[in-house]
């Protein structure tokens, strides 16, 4: 589904270069749950932003799904990405004005469905995601762990072949946290959805089928969860 190969990217801050990939090469295989781990600054933010097409590396290939991303212009990265990704924050990223209903809708609404089209399919997740009987709850109405579901239900409901969740259980308690994380391999395992996390949470990286490790932007383990 997804190959990389020999990312570099730096970036500028005056006269100082911080190099944030250092030629990564790596193949993701559709349905993978994976977490991309290492310290602050190892480059693991980076990585997941131009794999969710956010930016592009300064040099090397990102192949999705056979098309070339690096080639593409904003616009049409732009396109790939409101129609094929789907995005997890650890800060929820959720309308406060919008009621989970609303917020998850909102994705299918800038694809242009029709209302009735948008309001089942929103339901629908929802109630998937443990949410039914929720759904005209503003953000500020629901605790920490519903708002990341529906998040998740909002990320999922364009049924996008890749969800990439950045630090999404960093403001969860470890309870809900575990909570959220099963709701995820499930989704994973049902759906066939692609899954990549970038986290610090050693409990993401304990439950990803596979773990890949970076340290000053290039990799230095790439782990399947049986020899973790």
């Amino acid at each position: 589904m997804i190959s990389v190969k020999d990312l570099h990217k730096t970036y500028r801050s005056g006269d100082v270069a911080v190099h944030a990939l250092r030629g990564v090469t790596l193949n993701i295989e559709a349905g993978e749950f994976l977490a991309i781990a290492g310290p602050s600054g190892s480059g693991k933010s980076t990585l997941l932003n131009i794999l969710g097409c956010l930016d592009v590396p300064d040099s090397g290939s990102v192949i999705i799904n056979s098309k070339d991303m690096v080639s593409l212009d904003n616009d049409s990265r732009a396109d790939y990405r409101r129609e094929n990704l789907g995005f997890v924050f650890q800060s929820f990223n959720l309308i406060p004005v919008l009621t989970a209903l609303e917020n998850v809708g909102f994705s299918l609404n800038l694809l242009g469905l029709p209302d009735h089209e948008v309001e089942q399919k929103s339901m629908d997740i929802l109630a998937e995601v443990g949410l039914q009987g929720m759904e005209d709850r503003r953000p500020g109405k629901l605790s920490g762990g519903q708002q990341q579901r529906v998040a998740i239900a909002r990320a999922l409901v364009k049924k996008p072949a890749i969800i990439l969740a950045d630090e999404p259980t960093a403001n969860l308690d470890s309870k809900t946290g575990k909570a959220i994380l099963n709701l995820m391999e499930e989704l994973n395992r049902t759906h066939g959805t692609t899954f990549l996390f970038s986290t610090h949470d050693p409990m993401v990286m304990e439950q990803s089928h596979r773990l890949l490790n970076l340290h000053d932007g290039r990799i230095v383990s790439d782990r399947n969860r049986e020899t973790v």
